[in-house]
């Protein structure tokens, strides 16, 4: 990342406003020592949300429960709280002056890109038509020389019908029309392990893999046996930990991670996600009354804390 700082005055600026937010962070550390952000628990605070849903402009439609008619907001008030610790918020213009804080933001240069590759691995366009090639990543072409690189995949692995964006699985040198999906994701993880340790240079640049967005139409898993999806849930679960369990996927996910020689930070969101039944679209989301989601996330939501972990982590 290129620092362009373009007078002494706005030096300065910089400098003040991130001693501020690491004098914030120091001091909770000092106060609590190490805290695990991922244990903990949700807690209603009505101050939340932080910005207004309804009238962000920057939701896509199938995140915007509350522009699509979801009646109720109180899922929407709800923080996550870590044991011994709080997670530090950026500070707004009550201590420093925002405009003068985004002219600092121009300073760096900062660039952002999203790379929609959703198996991490290739998919690719072939006579017999789309194969899903789990030991080729040519696509991480595109991540080499970034500052900080965030990765994700699982949500579309158990894709089946129309919406699977491939034809074909190629595992080696075989091609097969379909196999284990676990199996497949563990095989396409071990690609990208591969490439991460091959291709990163851990002095330039910072590893994060998001860890396994949790779905829920199943309320045998948090003790409802009659709750068929996440409809109607209105609060989330209490206390820290999830009666249903951890899904497969995550162990295997760390297991990969472990194995690896160049660090990467696992954003471990899956237990603190899966407490929070209440914060799917449902019937609110893309598919409209007659759909169901309980995969995806309204916004605001669950994936603001999300964000708000990866900046505690990334100032750290």
């Amino acid at each position: 990342m290129a620092l362009q700082f373009h007078s002494n005055s706005s030096v300065l600026i910089a400098i003040f406003h991130l001693l501020l937010v690491l004098l914030h962070c120091l001091q909770a550390k000092a106060a609590n020592g190490y805290c695990d952000l991922f244990k903990g628990s949700w807690v209603f605070d009505q101050s939340y949300p932080l910005y207004n849903p309804s009238v962000c402009p920057f939701i896509e439609h199938e995140f915007a429960c509350q522009r699509n008619g979801r009646p109720d907001q109180i899922y929407t008030k709800y923080k996550w709280q870590p044991q011994g610790c709080n997670l530090a918020r950026m500070i707004g213009d009550s201590e420093f002056d925002t405009n003068n804080a985004w002219i600092c933001m121009q300073d760096y240069g900062v660039k952002v890109m999203l790379d929609r590759n959703v198996y991490l691995v290739d998919v690719v366009r072939e006579q017999m038509g789309r194969v899903l090639k789990l030991d080729s990543i040519e696509g991480g072409k595109l991540w080499k020389g970034i500052d900080m690189l965030i990765f994700n995949t699982w949500h579309w692995w158990n894709r089946r019908g129309p919406s699977q964006p491939w034809d074909y699985i190629q595992d080696g040198g075989g091609i097969k029309k379909d196999m284990d999906r676990m199996l497949a994701f563990e095989k396409a993880l071990r690609t990208w392990a591969a490439w991460v340790d091959s291709n990163i240079n851990p002095s330039k640049t910072t590893v994060f893999f998001q860890g396994i967005s949790p779905s829920h139409y199943n309320g045998s898993l948090w003790n409802e046996p009659k709750a068929k999806s996440c409809a109607g849930q209105k609060i989330p679960l209490a206390g820290s930990t999830y009666p249903g369990g951890l899904p497969e996927a995550l162990f295997k996910l760390k297991e990969v991670l472990s194995t690896m020689r160049k660090p990467v930070t696992l954003l471990d969101i899956t237990n603190l996600s899966l407490l929070r039944k209440d914060g799917h679209p449902s019937h609110y989301g893309l598919g409209g009354p007659s759909g169901m989601d309980c995969s995806h996330w309204c916004l605001s939501g669950v994936p603001d804390t999300w964000n708000e972990i990866l900046y505690n982590l990334i100032l750290s």
